[in-house]
């Protein structure tokens, strides 16, 4: 059922994808598993506004889960 996001180059990125997977796989609803993403991903970078997070949270998953794209996104700029 799941995929393989190894593709992803942004540690932080593949991590936010992979847990809201993971999330959803294990019965966690959407809004539970993207708060949750939304935390790990200001853990990953604590300069972040909760705007921002929501923001690149909704923009990777959509990318990633909804559209299944597999190519880069514009994201965050760390590696």
């Amino acid at each position: 059922m799941g995929r393989d996001f190894s593709h992803i180059a942004r540690r932080c990125e593949r991590a936010v994808v992979t847990a809201y997977r993971e999330l959803r796989e294990q019965g966690t609803g959407d809004f539970s598993a993207f708060g949750a993403c939304t935390a790990l991903y200001r853990i990953h970078h604590p300069e972040a506004s909760a705007s921002e997070a929501r923001r690149l949270v909704a923009e990777w998953l959509d990318h990633h889960i909804v559209r299944g794209e597999t190519g880069p996104t514009d994201g965050c700029r760390c590696d």
